[in-house]
């Protein structure tokens, strides 16, 4: 088993507070991803697991035991940092044993242990190379590899991707994901990329100025987003949102206009929300249609740009500039052209005012989320 279990944990170092609160549990054999924006807090709640850094108060607890108070050599962990920090004058082979000459492993033991992570990493033809022998995605994996021999519980990942060009990270995702499968083993990675949250995750877990916002699965952030915040962090490109008008609530039924002319009917079970209350819509730019009734949303194109299966557009609705959809590329659209955009109230969601969700959707129906 290699649980990890993370209680009431707080930060801060001096006065500065960078961590309120984090209450978490990570499952045997889970790949969690930590996702936000710089200055988060993610990568400091990493070390904090890790035992780099020490917590302010709380428990860090791996395998049901309390190690918040533990060197990271007890804590049956091993991580890989952003930077390979590679020994340039080893060859692969001797940078991969490095820590087993360390623990005084018998050279026989220790080559099994190198040639079974070498495999794994499809490294056994590159081990007598030295590191600047090797491209960045190579270098990576030995890093990785490094880690692996020393068999730990739990895995630790500080954004091992972000130096590598786009190429090579869309690789070494891939690669990372058939690692999880085969070594059946708990991972926490750390990144500022969503797509790499989405696309690697059992469980992401999204912060926010030192807090939780929201945990749960890839999908199930994507589609039922707790907050505005989530919303438009998850997803690429990221969720519009509407400015709404006339907000009206009668028989679990909210219905707002987003123009003068378009308004939006939406089945909610949210009795706190009433009538005239501050609400906003959000609406995916890939469930957008591009529609000939005169009551469609109205854009106005701006930028265009090819992707092959599909065609984004970017420009303004309501006078603001920050407005995307996602269509078909068969779409003859122009810049400087006005379209009109169709909703689907069904794929919809609403945000009160403090970027709280009113809903969310559970079939064609929108029912209230829980706290």
């Amino acid at each position: 088993m290699a649980t990890v279990k993370l209680e009431n944990i707080y930060k801060s170092f001096g006065e500065t507070e960078v961590l309120f609160d984090i209450n978490l549990e990570i499952d045997d054999k889970e790949f969690v991803v930590f996702v936000g924006p710089s200055g988060c807090g993610k990568t400091t709640l990493l070390r904090i697991i890790s035992g780099l850094e020490e917590v302010t108060s709380g428990k860090v607890v791996i395998d049901d035991k309390d190690v918040s108070n533990a060197p990271p050599v007890e804590r049956g962990i091993s991580m890989v940092f952003q930077s390979y920090a590679l020994y340039p004058h080893l060859s692969v082979f001797e940078n991969i044993a490095f820590p087993l000459r360390v623990a005084k492993l018998k050279e026989k033991e220790l080559e099994e242990k190198v040639f079974k992570a070498a495999d794994i990493l499809q490294l056994r033809d590159r081990l007598d190379f030295k590191p600047g022998q090797l491209s960045g995605g190579q270098r990576q994996r030995v890093a990785i590899g490094r880690s692996i021999v020393r068999d730990p519980k739990v895995f630790l990942f500080d954004e091992p991707l972000s130096n590598l060009d786009a190429a090579l990270r869309g690789d070494m995702r891939v690669e990372l994901a058939k690692l999880h499968q085969n070594l059946k083993t708990t991972m926490i990675y750390v990144t500022h990329d969503q797509i790499e949250a989405m696309t690697m995750a059992d469980k992401i877990v999204v912060l926010r100025d030192g807090i939780i916002e929201q945990v749960g699965s890839p999908m199930d952030l994507y589609h039922h987003p707790m907050t505005k915040f989530v919303a438009g962090f998850i997803g690429q490109p990221k969720m519009n949102f509407l400015k709404t008008t006339n907000v009206i609530v009668q028989n679990k039924k909210l219905t707002t206009n987003v123009t003068d002319s378009n308004s939006v009917t939406l089945v909610v079970e949210v009795e706190e929300t009433k009538s005239g209350d501050v609400v906003e819509i959000g609406i995916r730019p890939e469930d957008l249609e591009i529609t000939s009734d005169k009551k469609g949303l109205l854009m106005n194109v701006e930028v265009v740009e090819h992707l092959g299966a599909t065609v984004i557009l970017y420009g303004s609705v309501q006078e603001d500039g920050d407005f995307c959809a996602v269509l078909p590329s068969d779409v003859d659209v122009k810049p400087g052209q006005d379209i009109r955009l169709k909703l689907d109230p069904a794929k919809c969601h609403a945000f009160k005012e403090n970027g709280q969700a009113l809903y969310r959707i559970v079939g064609n129906d929108l029912t209230k989320e829980q706290p």
